[in-house]
């Protein structure tokens, strides 16, 4: 049994992907660590598997740089399949835009050391550069998985709908994913290009708090989040609001107690009727011409629509399994 399993779900960017695994080859303080990477490719079309394998033919350490495929698309069956495939009890997830600090498997092994009964915990992300960015774009950036709580270490209050670690540059435990984790995923995650069911990560944690593991945020787990142009333009970041809303509702509703599951939908309703409406105000003026205003408007407006994607998703998934069955 290794100590900790790094695991990279990534398609089609194979140029990003060896600069992250360049980075991983240059890990320190890991003597006396048991640790593996695993490539999950989510079905690229481009180079990965060759990219791969040009850097196992020069990777420095004793501990394996594994190629998996996972030809189901979105990040969530990436997840799954990197504990399945994982030889430690502990799973470390870098996307593939990341560049990890040259300390990040250290850091990881040791928080765990410190921390055996957490669940998961996840630490800072900072960008990379910040030329091309949109005005006022720090107002949205966490929705882009740039993420900075402090210096200090702290557990999450799962009361706190909003508040959890990314997908990205968190550690999972094995055992937490195993217990609390069903094995069907509501929220399946990015799917190539296509953002309708964001939101796996904060559903994943979910379960895990729910079960009442604790959450964790480690500020000494650091990495660099390489955000490509294109994840900068205005319809990408229209794309992530709208994404970001649809899942609101299902989250809400894993969340809550038997007894809430009653009365707090309305409570909600009328909440984010509310701010659908102070949105409307605040920035239907300037939709046209400023990005984070617009993000903001869609993300209220897909928020207040998710309770119906919700029915509908959950509607059509009983309708496929019937047909499956039949």
């Amino acid at each position: 049994m290794l100590d900790i399993t790094v695991a990279i779900r990534t398609y089609n960017r194979a140029s990003s992907l060896s600069q992250l695994l360049s980075h991983l080859s240059r890990q320190i303080q890991v003597e006396d660590i048991r640790w593996e990477v695993l490539v999950i490719d989510n079905n690229s079309s481009d180079n990965t598997a060759k990219v791969v394998q040009s850097h196992q033919l020069k990777w420095p350490f004793q501990q394996p740089l594994r190629y998996i495929l996972e030809p189901v698309q979105g990040a969530a069956m990436a997840r799954k399949r990197a504990f399945k495939e994982a030889n430690s009890q502990w799973v470390g997830f870098i996307d593939d835009d990341n560049l990890p600090a040259q300390d990040w498997v250290y850091q990881a092994h040791r928080f765990a050391l410190d921390h055996p009964e957490v669940g998961a915990y996840g630490g800072r992300i900072k960008l990379q550069s910040e030329s091309n960015l949109p005005e006022n774009f720090h107002q949205i950036s966490v929705y882009l998985a740039i993420i900075d709580r402090g210096e200090s270490e702290f557990c999450y209050n799962h009361r706190q709908n909003n508040v959890l670690p990314p997908g990205t540059n968190i550690v999972i435990s094995k055992k937490a994913w195993i217990e609390a984790v069903p094995r069907n995923i509501s929220l399946l995650g990015p799917s190539g290009k296509n953002l309708n069911s964001k939101g796996e990560d904060i559903e994943i944690l979910s379960h895990i708090q729910k079960l009442g593991i604790e959450v964790w945020y480690a500020p000494n787990l650091q990495c660099l989040h390489n955000l490509p142009e294109w994840r900068l333009e205005r319809a990408y970041l229209l794309s992530l609001a709208w994404g970001v809303g649809l899942g609101r509702h299902h989250i809400r509703m894993l969340r809550l107690k038997k007894t809430e599951k009653y009365f707090m939908p309305i409570v909600y309703f009328a909440n984010d009727f509310r701010h659908f409406v102070h949105s409307l105000i605040k920035h239907v003026g300037l939709f046209k011409k400023d990005t984070v205003s617009a993000f903001h408007l869609i993300l209220s407006v897909s928020i207040l629509f998710s309770p119906i994607h919700s029915l509908i998703t959950s509607k059509s998934k009983q309708k496929s399994a019937l047909t499956t069955q039949a």
